[in-house]
């Protein structure tokens, strides 16, 4: 009894991928947010990030390495 429900259902949702798949191919692909501004996003992250652990280093006077006997 289970056999046939769970080999309906992988039929069904093989059915629906394969009918997403051939709908998305036939869509014409328009850049969206991610794609026009993904990487200066991307990049300014990266330089905010690193100028603030740069700060962080040469700055704040933090002594890096003690040693615990002295």
């Amino acid at each position: 009894m289970l056999l046939p429900i769970m080999r309906s259902s992988l039929g069904l949702t093989t059915c629906s991928i394969q009918h997403t798949m051939a709908r998305q191919t036939h869509h014409k692909h328009e850049p969206d947010f991610h794609d026009k501004y993904g990487n200066i996003i991307l990049f300014g992250g990266t330089v905010s990030c690193a100028s603030f652990w740069i700060y962080a280093m040469t700055q704040i006077g933090i002594v890096w390495n003690l040693s615990p006997v002295g």
